[in-house]
């Protein structure tokens, strides 16, 4: 439903017929060019999960790997994260990897993919810093900015003392999830190939910036935009996902609000979130689609002696 009423909303902004104006006329080598840098990402995104399956005794195929993050990307976009248990449930099908086995694999390259995604933050932060202090000085009160940080932060040190001395289930359960992150992490840092691991995360993410960077080309307007712009409306994208599912109207609606800091206008702005999260989508839904159709196909020996294997014990 929000995703749906946030269509509304951007197409009230631009309207349809003024957006498909900017896709008439933009360069589709460069939209390509983005699509090439998202699927290399996921592909890389696919290698990287065996990493993490191998310490676990289990050698997984390539293809099956492959179709499974395609198959949970194509999944988000019904239901929210329903796409990571599928994908888990897929190699306990056809790889016979024990379903909470996986699924721990899935959360903790989800705490990699997180501290990349602060990293780049922290970067965005540190390049921008002087139009970020100013934008803050400008639209508020820098004692209400100091009074908020000061409240925050005695927030988050009761919190703190609260979950660490409290025996309350809310907080018990609190600090399993946190000890999982830490465990997570540290998982990380205790496989074989863990440099290998590190690199394909660097890449992932870097192919995403890339993704989004290139496809700006592909608008005659957005020509000379600055690089910090596009890291602002990197991560205002990157979070508008969460928003909804596969960030269906939100998209938009987070480039246009982070490229309008920088004074870039609104009709360009929201035509190049539409493009970037159509070309992503097609490419999403397409890949998806066909890996949920191979998968019975691919894996049909595979299932056969599994079933059998398991009848036998």
């Amino acid at each position: 439903m929000l995703g749906v009423f946030l269509i509304g909303y951007s197409l009230s902004k631009v309207p349809l017929n003024e957006l498909l104006v900017f896709v008439k006329n933009a360069d589709y080598s460069w939209i390509l060019l983005g699509m090439l840098c998202g699927l290399l990402s996921h592909l890389s995104r696919a290698y990287r999960w065996r990493f993490q399956l191998e310490p676990l005794g289990y050698k997984v195929r390539f293809a099956n790997s492959i179709m499974a993050v395609f198959s949970a990307y194509l999944i988000n976009y019904t239901i929210p994260r329903a796409g990571e248990v599928a994908r888990a449930s897929i190699l306990t099908t056809y790889e016979d990897v024990p379903f909470e086995k996986g699924f721990g694999t899935i959360v903790s390259e989800r705490v990699a993919d997180l501290i990349v995604m602060s990293a780049i933050i922290g970067i965005t932060l540190f390049i921008q810093f002087d139009f970020i202090y100013q934008f803050f000085i400008e639209k508020f009160n820098p004692l209400h900015i100091i009074i908020a940080l000061v409240a925050l932060t005695l927030i988050a040190f009761v919190g703190f003392r609260y979950i660490k001395s409290s025996q309350s289930t809310f907080a018990l359960k609190v600090k399993k999830f946190l000890a999982g992150l830490l465990e997570g992490v540290l998982s990380i840092f205790k496989m074989k190939k863990k440099w290998a691991f590190i690199g394909h995360t660097l890449f992932i993410w870097s192919m995403y910036i890339v993704m989004f960077y290139v496809t700006t080309f592909s608008l005659t307007e957005l020509q000379g935009i600055s690089f910090g712009a596009v890291l602002l409306g990197f991560i205002s994208a990157t979070f508008s996902i969460a928003a909804t599912n596969g960030g269906i109207g939100s998209y938009p609606i987070a480039v246009y609000a982070a490229f309008s800091l920088f004074a870039i206008p609104e009709s360009p702005s929201m035509a190049f979130g539409w493009i970037v999260w159509a070309s992503q989508t097609v490419l999403l839904v397409l890949a998806g689609g066909l890996s949920l159709i191979l998968l019975p196909v691919f894996n049909k020996n595979k299932r056969a002696e599994i079933t059998k294997n398991k009848d036998e014990v």
